[in-house]
């Protein structure tokens, strides 16, 4: 029986394909204290591979069904893809069209990322309070067609949690003038023994050279095209290597395409998404991130974890955790910063044991029952409920 004195919180999200930021709503939803919170989590869509993960104390509704439950028929498909498209505009501009599917009042309500802020702040419940969750860098110019609404969005919002240092300093940095709520940085909560353990699951079929891995949304933010020409460059100039690539993503079939052109399909290859990728970067050699932007990667996180050396740009919140040259190697987003970093692993042997010995004990960086607590402790005072 549920508790009367318990806060009620409402997590709004849009859909779940595999990724970082839905790993931390998964993540959040399995650790927060299930004695003083009731919890529940609203889809825009009931997609993706991580939709049936949610644990059993959670309350999970969706305002649409995903693509895994629609017809094989090419015509029909279309035909829900149409109606679904309908049904969300709907439930964006009239709240009630979730008020229907919840059938709750919630003392706190939460934006995960700002693909849902709007969602949030026209909740019919003008009581809640409304905390929006940022993991990007919104200074970056593929933000400038949305920005001025995000920020007008983020303004009525009560409180503001902060994915990296870096995604918040560099808002106060860039636009001084602009008055946000108030607002904490918490980094994401790790799950090491779970993370170890599926790492063991299986060991792939690697090829006997240099394995660099990566896991990632395949869109143009991620920079799989300019490793993809990175790869090219350095074979051609003597240095073997392959490189996986673990997701899925708009950029894929372009990405196929300039593989074949460029004749390494059998030294650069897409794996699509893996619902486990830790074997992976577990026995590969090298794990490399080449983004052009990030929040604070959780992918990062996960490899320190498993102790292996991280080739990663020096994009959002990635420098507050990799130290260059110690426990992982940090490059400019480019061509050539891309390509020295992979040199510097294929021939720096001294380099890459120092990182690995650095790497021992790196757990000791993430404390995750800090991170839940803070967590708590934000829903509990804007509640006025803190103990």
């Amino acid at each position: 029986m549920i508790k009367k004195d318990k806060i009620k919180v409402l997590f709004r999200h849009r859909s779940m394909e595999m990724g970082g930021v839905e790993k931390v709503v998964l993540s959040m939803l399995n650790n927060l204290n299930r004695e003083k919170f009731e919890l529940t989590i609203c889809l825009n869509i009931n997609q993706g591979e991580l939709r049936n993960e949610f644990p059993s104390h959670v309350r999970k509704v969706y305002i649409a069904k995903g693509k895994e439950d629609f017809s094989k028929n090419p015509l029909i498909r279309k035909l829900q893809l149409a109606i679904r498209k309908l049904k969300l505009n709907k439930a964006q501009k009239d709240p009630s069209v979730a008020d229907r599917i919840l059938q709750d009042q919630f003392d706190v309500e939460i934006a995960t990322t700002y693909a849902v802020y709007e969602t949030v702040l026209n909740s019919s419940n003008k009581n809640s309070k409304k905390v929006a969750w940022l993991h990007s860098d919104l200074t970056l110019p593929s933000f400038d067609p949305y920005r001025e609404n995000i920020f007008n969005s983020m303004k009525q919002f009560d409180y503001i949690i902060y994915g990296s240092q870096q995604c918040k300093d560099i808002l106060e940095e860039k636009y001084p003038d602009v008055h946000f709520p108030p607002g904490k940085v918490i980094l994401n909560a790790i799950p090491m023994e779970e993370i170890k353990e599926k790492a063991l699951a299986f060991i792939p079929e690697f090829e006997n050279v240099p394995i660099f891995v990566s896991v990632g949304r395949l869109d143009i933010r991620k920079g799989y095209r300019t490793l993809l020409e990175t790869h090219q460059k350095l074979l051609a100039d003597g240095y073997t290597h392959h490189i996986y690539v673990i997701g899925n993503g708009e950029d894929y079939e372009m990405l196929s395409k300039r593989i074949d052109e460029l004749g390494v399909k059998n030294s650069f290859k897409l794996l699509g998404t893996q619902i486990n990728p830790y074997p992976y970067v577990k026995n590969a050699d090298f794990y490399i991130m080449p983004s052009e932007s990030e929040g604070w990667p959780l992918i990062i996180a996960e490899t320190l974890i498993l102790q292996k050396p991280i080739i990663a740009t020096a994009v959002g919140g990635v420098p507050e955790m990799i130290d260059h040259k110690i426990t992982g190697y940090l490059t400019e987003y480019s061509q050539e910063g891309l390509y020295f970093g992979i040199k510097e692993f294929l021939t720096n042997k001294n380099l890459v044991e120092n990182i690995q010995k650095n790497l021992v004990n790196i757990e000791g960086k993430f404390d995750n029952k800090k991170i839940f607590g803070a967590v708590e402790e934000i829903i509990q005072e804007l509640t006025g409920r803190h103990e």
